[in-house]
Parts: C-alpha cells; sequence; structure tokens
C-alpha cells in the first residue's frame, strides 16, 4: 500500500502521520510530500528517514491513496492529477466538499456510500464532524427538524501562526498575527471570512455539510462560530428540536451505544466534555445534556473533540481504513 501524504510537514499532516503509526495503517510506502520550500526536508517516521518530495514527483509515483492536507486551492489543482493516475485521494481542504459529485464521509454515519470510482473524497470540516458523530443516531431515531450550534474553536483550527500568536501574547512579546485582534484573554466572534449573508465561511459549513452528510436538506441549522484561545480542541452548544420526543435517558444510552462517541454527562461529579480532556483523543464527547424546557421535543448538550484529530486527521485516516477493508482500493 503505497500512501501519500500532502501536507506532511504542516499541523494535519503531522498528526496524519501519527495517526497512521498509531493505528498501524498498511503503509508499505510512504511518500512525503510538501510545498517546494520544504523538498527536500527529512523526516522520521516509524523508525525510517523519509525526504520530503514535491506534487509531481509523487504523482508520477502513483500512489493508491493520497491524503491531503494542503489547502483547498492545492487541492483543486492537484487532487484531479493525481486521480487521473489512479490514485483515491482524501481531501481535508473545503475544495471538494459541496462538490454534488463528491461524497463528504464521517465513516461511522456514511463510510457505506463509498465506491471503487470515488476518487476524490471529501472529509468534513472539524467543527461539524463534532457535531454529527452526535447528530446522526439521533437523527435516526427522532428525526432532526433544527439545530443552533454555538462553536468555541481552538485557534488550531486556524494553524502554527495561531498558537505562536497565543504564545507570544502569553509571554508579553510582540510578533506575527494570524488574527485582527488579540487571541489571549479575548473571544473572537469570527472563524473564517464572512460572506454575503453575514455569517462566516465557518457557519456555513456547519449548515451545509449537516445536511449532506445526514442526507437530509430539510434540517434547519443555524450557527455562530467563535476563536477562543484554547489549543486542545473544539467545543459545542448544541441545541436540538425534534419531530418527535425523546427520552433524556434514551438520548444518553443511544450516544453511549455510538462508536466513536463518549458520554460524559453526570452533573453530581462534575464529570462533562472539556477540550483540556479531549487533547490527543480520537473520540467526540458530550455531556450536560438536558431537555430544553421552553420548547418541545428539543434538547440541549454540550460536544467536544480534538480538532486536528477526529475533526481532521483521524476521520481522514479512518476513511482510508475503509477503502483498504472494503477492497475499495
Amino acid at each position: 500500500m503505497k500512501v501519500a501524504v500532502v501536507g506532511a510537514t504542516g499541523m494535519v499532516g503531522e498528526i496524519m502521520l501519527k495517526v497512521l503509526k498509531e493505528r498501524n495503517f498498511p503503509v508499505t510506502e510512504l511518500i512525503l510530500v510538501a510545498s517546494e520550500k520544504s523538498v527536500g526536508k527529512e523526516v522520521e517516521w516509524n523508525g525510517k528517514t523519509y525526504k520530503v518530495v514535491g506534487l509531481q514527483t509523487a504523482v508520477d509515483m502513483k500512489p493508491e491513496i493520497a491524503l491531503f492536507s494542503a489547502g483547498g486551492e492545492t487541492s483543486l489543482i492537484w487532487a484531479p492529477k493525481f486521480a487521473e493516475v489512479g490514485t483515491t485521494v482524501i481531501d481535508n481542504s473545503s475544495a471538494w466538499r459541496m462538490d454534488a459529485t463528491k461524497k463528504l464521509v464521517v465513516p461511522e454515519i456514511n463510510a457505506t456510500s463509498l465506491t471503487k470510482e470515488d476518487k476524490i473524497i471529501a472529509n468534513p470540516n472539524c467543527s461539524t464532524i463534532q457535531m454529527v458523530m452526535a447528530l446522526a443516531p439521533l437523527h435516526s431515531k427522532y428525526k432532526i427538524k433544527r439545530v443552533v450550534v454555538s462553536t468555541y474553536q481552538s485557534i488550531t483550527g486556524t494553524g502554527v501562526k495561531a498558537v505562536q500568536q497565543l504564545e507570544n501574547e502569553y509571554a508579553g512579546e510582540k510578533g506575527e498575527m494570524a488574527y485582527k485582534y488579540q487571541i489571549h484573554r479575548n473571544a473572537i466572534p469570527q472563524c473564517d471570512v464572512f460572506e454575503e449573508n453575514g455569517y462566516t465561511k465557518e457557519e456555513m459549513k456547519l449548515v451545509r455539510e449537516t445536511q449532506k452528510i445526514l442526507d437530509d436538506r430539510t434540517i434547519a441549522v443555524t450557527a455562530t462560530a467563535i476563536r477562543i484561545p484554547v489549543v486542545g480542541g473544539h467545543s459545542e452548544s448544541v441545541n436540538i428540536q425534534f419531530e418527535n420526543d425523546f427520552d433524556v435517558t434514551e438520548i444518553r444510552q443511544i450516544l453511549h451505544n455510538t462508536s466513536g462517541v463518549t458520554v460524559q454527562d453526570n452533573i453530581d461529579t462534575f464529570t462533562f466534555p472539556m477540550p483540556f480532556y479531549a487533547e490527543g483523543k480520537d473520540d467526540v464527547f458530550v455531556g450536560r445534556i438536558r431537555r430544553d424546557e421552553s420548547q418541545p421535543n428539543t434538547i440541549n448538550m454540550w460536544i467536544v473533540a480534538d480538532n486536528l484529530r477526529k475533526g481532521a486527521a483521524t476521520n481522514t485516516v479512518q476513511i482510508a481504513e475503509y477503502l483498504v477493508a472494503n477492497s475499495l482500493v
């Protein structure tokens, strides 16, 4: 199994390599790919040293699978070139997510839709993945009418530059700014750029991607995305209105029985999800599960996950695992 990691020297690329090793993915030949400025750089993985190569070199090597985390512009240009030589691309950017001809996949929810013909597969946005992991089993049981979500997102979703900004601000030093404002001791109500409707791209990803993954355009979703000075993961306050009534204990049980979800919900022991505990883990953590007393058939919950792992790298590798296990590559 010849595997290329495109964007191997970036924050998510490095986690992809870590996850491939942790999960013993059957790599027989690893191709590390990055921008021209990183070509020739040496990276150690699983006891061996690899030299970073450029994109065209990687295409010429015809890997079976290419895991992309190199940004949307790179994906739009290079994913089709890999696909043309028979490579199955799993792309972590926003480039292909809303393309009607491409599958948008969270393996626990909709991997069964994949076929050998799917040569470019989209990995959803980090904040969407963790939310739909909790929504999907509940939608199957009670049918979701509306979701109101507010996110509290880690600076790692922006990248290394944002982490450096926070570290500089902690130390009281001036440096390059990833955001228009300081992030230390602050909360910035803007994730990504604004669209014409006044919502940010991040907020609209939560709307559009949720509907596509759950294959139901009737679900109404509205979102507010906030950047906070946290490194460990994204948190979400989610209000879900169902068509049918529910029992709160049953909802906890459904989530408890969902693969990839861990319920942390005991207010007597102050047990609830926090990014501090989610960091470095692959599960999605759900807690503060309680009925919304202001309207019928509605529940509140708090959802937390490591945005670099299940929100990006782990989900990508899980898609690759599904392809291998089902002889789709």
